[in-house]
């Protein structure tokens, strides 16, 4: 799991990918394209980015037909010679993925969560699945905690998530509520959902889920028994909640978050996870890389958030500054807004993971679009005091100098690299998207105003990684648990 994260804000729309809009073979006989894995994106995002792509193809009548098999169909369109275009897809959890890759039984396999390193060695005869092209980030999503819409409960924190999904609290009279004994609902053990919550809420703590859960294949079924069940709790992908009662999540001392859109394109909504394709590099089928080059782009992301999901546009939220701020960053904040774009780092790394590299590609854009590229553009690093004032500082320069890497990559000029070390941060009793957490953030914005010492701001915020390369291991125990502020600034 990365633990490094740049999260960014800005004024601007998203710039999206290039997308082809070339012709695609059509053979005859067999589908054009199989792809398996994950319900969340198999049920209704999968089928839509399909017919999008079709349509983009120019193919005519572009339907879906529901199979034998639950959680299986088919997306068809047809040439304007008449020939039949198929997709076939299969929604029968992330892990089934991955396993048709294995057997050859698919073309491209979707996730709600990252590839575990046990399949990507399995797998590694088909090229790192880890490498950029192979991994795709189409969507963001927020697991829901669902109940019974006459539920009076409102809100749960993770440590309560955690006592609830285990056994360990058996009635909602023990968690402040009525209704007597607690129903649990989850998906199945296939399931990207279950596995991404079961690391999020359960395994970190020691727990498991109760034997008493019901589990579901579909994520619609699910949702659909907890609203008819008054004693009923379940968790499900965002797009899910249909008829149920969603509840705002807390964890450690953050204030309580409703999983809303604002809130998950930040990940800051503790249960926050990335969906993802998985694209063979040994692979030449040319409607699966079409469809992850369509899911990247404009129509692709916009079918993304009509899905319910929250896509990959850049979106701009105000920074409510307060005297636990640093001085500096209280006068950037005044002036500049926090980008839902997010950077993240390979975890034991300070190199930037495969959506952040597309994310950056996307704001590198817009720099060079608005004539900044040359020494108008200022990195600001803060750093957790463990240790001295002087390692803090370091640290905090470290970290500017883990973006000021990949910016100078792509021919941007820096005026000014600045570190303020240990000064005091956020307080742990504001929200998460307004403080350090023990993995850190970094928040990146740009300002609608020009006064501020003649700059345009961009304020970013990044997780710090637990390890470093070899190179900086002397700095290794800086970093564990560490985080860092970055700033850039634009001049006129």
């Amino acid at each position: 799991m990365t633990l490094r994260v740049l999260f960014l804000w800005v004024l601007c729309a998203s710039l999206p990918l290039a997308v082809s809009a070339g012709d695609l073979p059509t053979p005859e006989q067999g589908p054009v394209l199989r792809i398996q894995g994950s319900n969340t994106i198999g049920a209704a995002l999968g089928p839509a980015l399909v017919e999008g792509l079709m349509r983009e193809q120019g193919l005519l009548k572009v339907h879906r037909e529901a199979q034998d098999t639950a959680n299986e169909l088919r997306v068809v369109g047809e040439t304007v010679q008449g020939r039949r275009v198929v997709v076939d897809i299969a929604a029968h959890g992330s892990s089934t993925g991955f396993t048709a890759l294995r057997a050859a039984t698919a073309d491209l396999a979707a996730s709600s969560r990252p590839i575990k390193d046990s399949e990507r060695r399995v797998l590694q005869s088909l090229g790192d699945l880890k490498q950029p092209g192979a991994e795709q980030v189409i969507a963001i999503d927020g697991l829901a905690i669902i109940l019974h819409p006459q539920n009076p409960l409102n809100q749960l924190d993770t440590e309560q998530l955690a006592q609830i999904f285990s056994g360990e609290a058996r009635t909602w009279e023990a968690l402040g509520g009525r209704g007597g004994p607690i129903h649990l609902y989850a998906r199945d053990d296939h399931s990207g959902t279950y596995d991404t919550f079961n690391e999020l809420v359960l395994a970190g703590r020691g727990k498991t889920l109760s034997r008493t859960a019901k589990r579901f294949e579909s994520s619609e079924q699910l949702s659909d028994a907890v609203s008819l069940d008054p004693q009923g709790i379940g968790v499900i992908g965002l797009p899910y909640v249909r008829q149920a009662k969603a509840v705002a999540i807390a964890d450690g001392q953050s204030r309580a978050m409703l999983p809303l859109d604002r809130l998950i394109a930040t990940e800051d909504y503790p249960l926050s996870r990335r969906l993802f394709f998985y694209l063979p590099p040994t692979g030449n089928n040319p409607w699966a890389h079409a469809l992850v080059a369509f899911a990247q782009g404009r129509q692709g992301q916009a079918i993304v958030a009509a899905n319910g999901f929250v896509a990959q546009t850049v979106q701009a939220m105000a920074v409510t500054p307060n005297a636990l701020m640093p001085e500096g960053y209280q006068a950037l904040s005044r002036h500049a807004q926090r980008l839902s774009v997010n950077f993240r780092f390979e975890e034991g790394s300070a190199t930037l993971d495969n959506k952040a590299r597309q994310d950056l590609s996307r704001v590198l854009d817009y720099i060079r679009q608005q004539d900044k590229t040359h020494r108008q553009v200022t990195l600001v690093g803060f750093g957790d005091a463990k240790s001295d004032p002087a390692r803090a500082d370091l640290l905090s320069k470290l970290r500017a100098m883990a973006v000021r890497r990949e910016l100078v990559k792509s021919g941007v000029v820096l005026r000014e690299v600045r570190g303020f070390g240990a000064e005091k941060n956020l307080s742990v009793s504001e929200p998460r998207e307004e403080r350090f957490r023990e993995r850190g953030d970094i928040f990146l914005a740009v300002s609608q105003r020009r006064n501020l010492d003649r700059k345009n701001c961009w304020m970013v915020r990044v997780r710090s990684v637990c390890n470093l390369p070899d190179s900086f291991r002397v700095f290794a125990p800086l970093f564990f648990r560490e985080f860092a502020f970055f700033f850039l600034g634009f001049g006129r």
